[in-house]
């Protein structure tokens, strides 16, 4: 077989027509837009020599760091080893985030030539933290490989890429993470019904859209995924937005087509609509071919790689802001909690743990600092703000006289009150949430977090909202703008951003002289009046949320928990 120089790796009797060559055996072309109308084209997509020849190709051309690993310091490090472990002996690195190889059409020994390869990689590449695309990248160039040298130096120019504005794949939690915030906007913009659709079912939008990317690198069958590699070699990233909007767009016809409509749509776990469109994209060779979605994806006009760079970086200041730059194994938030000094009137240990592992994950390694008590300070609105002030983030926990125990998590500094003067003056952020521990455990969050649609009523000039004194619904909304004009920015994005004004949603805390409240729009998730003695409780816009005790109640003890950085101690 002519291909075998390049089809080492491959089981030739999983490939089905693709083991057949035909067509050209030569590509003469040294222009780019011809060599990128040819990619489109598959010009070389029916023959597996030439296509790992142009692969070769396009691969050295790329503009790479100074000193990039090539084959030789593979074959250095490895050497000529006769005997490979089995693949489940040798594990992957954490950064690919628990993705596995895909199969596609290899031997059973590839699988196993890729575990090594990436793991060599991981050693030459230490600045490389999040990288779940790179099992499938991998899998995939073994293909076109001589042997596993050459398919390492050629990974090896992918991850050393340094072209200016050019990327190929995310290396790091905060590119990743950005590109799943991106995605959403992209599919709220050019593939609205199907965007739609997501918000409708799943009750995790960004959960859901945080699989894209495997989507195309992991879930496409071998026969699609190698189209697209022809077209990304060539033109880079924004392909991969280009092919998983066009299979949200096919998800969305295929979605259809089994209800008879959209009437019978109900919102379930995100994890089964995770799984469904995943089922959808493994099988889409059933009724999409190659050609059609490549079709699809480069129908969509008006998308350029400059509005991606664009909202890419906006994405990646925001979480930068927060603070979200590396990703954190939830179990270590309950590390943060030492039993042994810990002591609440009102929750237990590990009640407390519970929550912590709600809150943002750049706290989770601070410990609770008891800040105001109505045990020891009093019931004094005045002492609770004295001791509150200058503390951000704060956990505000209440006991009932009927033994409720609720709570909020309130993400800004009670100081930020005093901009409203004697009005009561909403301020805060989307991290804010409400719960009820008892009689059982239900956490709150911003409702836009759920239903990014909700952030599509902007505001685009500052304005005030004010509050009754007894904490009934405010008419507007007195919410911090962001730098950027909010019409810049789309409905998803926006609600990333957790700084947006959406009409009666975005009504997080509140105080004056008389009163305390969390939660605004159409009622308070929680008012506390000026003696902390009394409180009612009902559903508001902002979280969404039941009611957390009764709706008239009486406050037996209230607490408020500062965040003491456990370094610093």
């Amino acid at each position: 077989m002519a291909e075998e120089d390049y089809g080492h790796f491959v089981d030739w009797n999983q490939m089905g027509d693709l083991a057949k060559s035909s067509g050209p055996t030569k590509v003469d072309c040294k222009d780019l837009k011809e060599f990128k109308e040819m990619a489109r084209q598959g010009y070389w997509a029916k023959n597996h020599k030439l296509r790992a020849q142009v692969y070769q190709q396009l691969i050295k051309t790329i503009p790479c760091r100074t000193v990039t690993p090539d084959a030789e310091v593979y074959r250095d490090l490895m050497g000529n080893a006769a005997t490979k472990k089995p693949a489940s002996h040798i594990p992957l690195p954490d950064f690919v985030d628990g993705s596995p190889v895909p199969r596609y059409c290899l031997k059973t020994d590839a699988v196993t030539s890729a575990h090594q390869i990436i793991n060599c990689l991981a050693g030459q590449f230490p600045d490389i933290s999040h990288c779940p695309s790179l099992p499938a990248v991998t899998s995939l160039l073994l293909h076109f490989s001589v042997d596993e040298a050459q398919c390492f130096e050629h990974v090896s120019r992918i991850l050393a890429c340094n072209e200016p504005g050019k990327r190929l794949l995310d290396q790091t939690f905060l590119a990743y993470e950005s590109s799943c915030m991106t995605f959403g906007d992209l599919a709220n913009k050019y593939c609205t019904a199907a965007h739609k659709l997501i918000v409708a079912t799943a009750q995790d939008v960004l959960e859901v859209y945080s699989d894209w990317q495997r989507w195309v690198l992991g879930d496409l069958p071998f026969s699609h995924i190698v189209r697209i590699l022809d077209v990304y070699l060539v033109e880079g990233y924004k392909i991969l937005f280009r092919v998983a909007i066009a299979l949200l767009k096919f998800y969305r016809k295929h979605k259809a087509g089994v209800q008879g409509g959209q009437g019978n749509q109900q919102q379930q776990d995100s994890s089964k609509v995770r799984a469904d469109i995943q089922a959808f994209v493994k099988g889409i060779a059933s009724t999409v071919s190659p050609d059609k979605l490549l079709e699809k994806a480069f129908s969509i006009r008006l998308f350029s790689r400059k509005e991606i760079t664009l909202l890419q970086l906006t994405n990646e200041k925001s979480l930068q802001q927060k603070g979200i730059t590396v990703k954190q194994k939830r179990q270590n938030v309950q590390l943060a909690l030492n039993p042994d000094t810990f002591s609440s009137e009102i929750v237990t240990a590990k009640e407390m743990r519970d929550i912590w592992s709600w809150i943002p994950e750049r706290f989770a390694l601070c410990q609770p600092q008891l800040l105001f008590t109505t045990s020891t300070h009093g019931c004094s609105l005045n002492r609770f703000y004295s001791h509150c002030e200058g503390y951000e983030p704060t956990l505000l926990l209440i006991r009932t006289t009927d033994g409720d125990v609720c709570g909020a998590f309130l993400s800004t500094d009670w100081e930020e009150r005093k901009r409203g003067g004697n009005k009561v003056s909403f301020f805060g952020t989307g991290e804010c949430f409400v719960f009820r521990l008892k009689p059982e455990i239900e956490r709150y969050e911003w409702v836009v977090i759920r239903h990014p649609e909700l952030a599509s009523s902007i505001k685009t000039q500052d304005q005030e909202d004010t509050a009754s004194s007894e904490g009934q619904n405010p008419d507007n909304n007195s919410l911090q703008q962001p730098e950027k004009a909010a019409g810049d920015l789309s409905p998803f994005l926006s609600a990333r951003h957790f700084n947006l004004n959406s009409k009666n949603t975005s009504m997080f805390m509140a105080g004056n002289f008389d009163s305390i409240i969390v939660g605004g729009g159409e009622g308070n998730a929680l008012y506390i009046d000026s003696e902390l003695n009394h409180g009612r409780s009902g559903r508001c816009a902002t979280f969404d949320n039941p009611p957390l005790c009764a709706e008239s109640f009486q406050v037996s003890l209230l607490e408020v928990w500062g965040f003491q950085d456990a370094m610093a101690s």
